[in-house]
């Protein structure tokens, strides 16, 4: 008999993580090329953090309707077409770039539909895995696909696409259009399953498929979040969560001049320091699945969260070089495991017609206050840059100490 941890996932599954690593390979090319392109465009320092803002912008606006247009289309072809057209804008950019004719303000408007078409593609790869993994299995597939993202944009994308910077500006973002395009063409190929055809049949209570179809779209606008409000696991575990990440981003806010200044690592070394946190990752989302399986979901939960915020408060506490990287290591790690978790149990408490607008409601609450984290940790900074990191994983750790006993009840993926 196979154990959990040996069981194949299948190959609709091999076909969607296959995808999912070309497009992480893209969006790493992009996320660090878009950056350097911005500093040859312009000296202006508000224009270049301005490739940032409309990074971030089209998840507070879009996510929601996002969320609404993958409840009612396939897919499957959600993923193709989002791909699709974030490769033709890959390419638009390679043939700007090459004609001498790109602009600060071209570049702003590429990175703001390129995050247009991410929130349909994220929200796309969320919904399609619970239709082809065992709820059982969800955990360990989330951890696959969080796993190949983390190798992929944090260990191969930055650097390569620093490298052949070097070479051509052309040349990252012609391989970007490529990645894009090669995991357009494999979302085609997943089971009819995946399209979520079935959806019609998984309606909120009291609401018929025909009555949901012809419901306005302003009005599908609060769908997900009437369901997340009415459901006695999804309600607290949303305000815990947006609370502890407002926490996280007030500690992290100011972190590469923590680093830098308070840490005395040198600026030539930062993103090989970096590493410690992105090793932290990795481990993590192999942990994840396996840790979930031996102790259940709802301790594995309780734990990360409350050790990964403590680490953080530890750590500007203790701003010793190798203090701080183990504190990093185990933080990260400890927020992997937290959003394999999270997303395996979201995955299964919520109906599959519901997917779409549910995830794009939780993302955008729980993204749009980490800015304004942001903020508050860039105020305290001011006062010491270990500042924030005490404060946000200290206040962090208090959440997670009076949610404690609500995370360790909560069930497993597979009893749902």
């Amino acid at each position: 008999m196979r154990t959990p941890a040996s069981r194949p996932l299948g190959r609709a599954f091999s076909n969607v993580f296959v995808a999912n690593i070309g497009s992480s390979l893209a969006d790493g090319i992009a996320r660090t090329a878009a950056p350097l392109l911005a500093t040859r465009l312009t000296d202006d320092p508000l224009l270049v953090a301005g490739v940032a803002v409309a990074a971030m912008l089209p998840w507070l606006l879009f996510a929601i309707p996002a969320g609404i247009l993958l409840d009612r289309v396939d897919r499957r072809r959600a993923l193709a077409v989002a791909n699709t057209l974030r490769a033709l804008l890959a390419g638009g950019l390679v043939a700007l770039t090459a004609t001498g004719t790109l602009t600060i303000w071209w570049l702003l408007a590429v990175v703001l539909l390129y995050g247009v078409f991410e929130t349909v593609y994220d929200g796309a790869i969320r919904a399609v895995l619970p239709s082809i993994v065992e709820r059982r299995d969800l955990p360990r597939a989330n951890g696959r696909i969080e796993g190949g993202e983390i190798v992929v944009q944090q260990f191969l994308s930055a650097p390569l696409t620093s490298w052949l910077f070097a070479i051509a500006v052309v040349v990252p973002l012609a391989l970007g259009a490529t990645a894009y395009a090669a995991a357009a063409a494999l979302a085609l190929f997943l089971p009819a399953a995946a399209a979520g055809a079935h959806a019609r049949r998984a309606v909120p209570s009291g609401v018929t498929p025909e009555v949901r179809e012809r419901e306005p779209w302003p009005q599908q606008l609060l769908t997900g979040f009437r369901f997340i409000r009415g459901h006695e696991v999804l309600w607290p575990l949303w305000v815990l969560s947006v609370s502890i990440a407002l926490c996280f981003s007030v500690a992290t806010s100011t972190y590469v001049l923590f680093v830098l200044d308070a840490v005395g690592v040198p600026e030539s070394w930062y993103g090989t320091y970096l590493l410690a946190g992105a090793v932290g990752s990795l481990l993590g989302s192999v942990l994840a699945g396996r840790l979930q399986e031996r102790f259940g979901t709802g301790p594995v939960m309780a734990a990360a969260n409350l050790v990964g915020l403590v680490s953080l408060a530890v750590a500007g506490a203790a701003p010793q070089l190798v203090t701080v990287a183990v504190c990093m290591f185990v933080s990260f790690g400890c927020t992997t495991v937290w959003n394999v978790n999270v997303m395996s149990l979201r995955q299964a408490l919520i109906p599959d017609g519901l997917l779409g607008r549910v995830h794009g409601t939780w993302r955008t609450l729980l993204w749009g206050v980490m800015p304004l984290g942001s903020l508050i940790g860039g105020l305290l900074a001011r006062g010491g840059l270990e500042i924030p990191l005490v404060v946000g994983g200290s206040g962090g750790a208090v959440l997670g100490l009076i949610g404690y006993r609500f995370l360790t009840r909560l069930p497993d993926p597979a009893d749902v």
